[in-house]
């Protein structure tokens, strides 16, 4: 067995006196693993970075064995991603859940697409662009796992317009009008992931992220001891933070939650 691709390097990991398991992401093989004889030399350990572009080779004598991987780089991180702590949090956070909520050797090819365009701005982008273009990355993530967010209408009157909050429940749109009784109980929507041209101040920022945060840990990570992998919490600390859901009624949802479930027919 045998393929080669462009991929990025999600993490690696020792093993022996002088191998590294590296975890890659491939268009055409998703997640995927394999052995790096010599991975902990000096020069292997510059190329295997994770956030980096490679050209790898995989080889195993079977299909579901861990194989071998030879690897030349293609692009290493900007240097301006390298000296920004916020960016080069952004892409450790970004490969952190990948390779923890991936699963192995499934082809993810619009992902890897997104994930691509997301490092692309992130590296040329002002810091006034490529934080919105990471939230929305990670949007696609929860996508592509099976757990969309509505963000096209509310839930409760059909509105396209004035969304403003979403359900910590359901992950449906819900217009400010609607949401008003139980707004402090909703989780914020960000203008800038149903408008194009809406805020992507700090504060904004900080709300979708609040959001990615909540869906990934209630339907990726809840049953995970560990919870969210420490590179993300390091750069949602980074931007602040963002009101959330807290309050809750007598049957486990906040009143908010309990109207727009109803309304759902959930």
């Amino acid at each position: 067995m045998e393929w080669s691709a462009d991929a990025l390097v999600l993490a690696v990991r020792r093993l022996g006196e002088s191998g590294a398991v590296v975890s890659l992401l491939t268009a055409e093989h998703g997640r995927h693993a394999g052995l790096v004889p010599g991975g902990v030399a000096r020069r292997a350990q510059a190329m295997l970075q994770p956030g980096n572009r490679v050209h790898a080779r995989w080889r195993a004598r079977l299909a579901d064995q861990l194989g071998t991987l030879a690897c030349e780089l293609v692009r290493p991180l900007a240097p301006r991603v390298l000296a920004d702590r916020r960016r080069l949090a952004a892409v450790t956070a970004a490969c952190a859940l990948l390779e923890t909520a991936l699963p192995e050797r499934e082809p993810l090819p619009s992902l890897y697409e997104a994930l691509m365009a997301m490092l692309q701005t992130l590296e040329a982008a002002p810091e006034a662009v490529w934080p919105a273009d990471y939230v929305r990355f990670e949007i696609a993530l929860l996508a592509d796992l099976g757990y969309g967010l509505d963000l096209g209408c509310c839930a409760v009157t059909g509105a396209t317009r004035d969304l403003a909050f979403v359900s910590p429940r359901t992950g449906r749109a819900v217009s400010a009008l609607a949401a008003k009784p139980w707004a402090d109980r909703l989780l914020a929507l960000p203008a800038f992931l149903v408008d194009p041209h809406g805020s992507t101040d700090a504060r904004a920022i900080a709300a979708g992220l609040v959001l990615t945060s909540h869906f990934l840990r209630r339907h990726v990570y809840g049953d995970r001891k560990a919870g969210l992998p420490p590179a993300r919490l390091r750069l949602q600390a980074l931007f602040g933070s963002a009101p959330g859901t807290t309050s809750k009624s007598s049957d486990g949802l906040s009143p908010g939650e309990a109207v727009v479930q109803e309304t759902d027919g959930r």
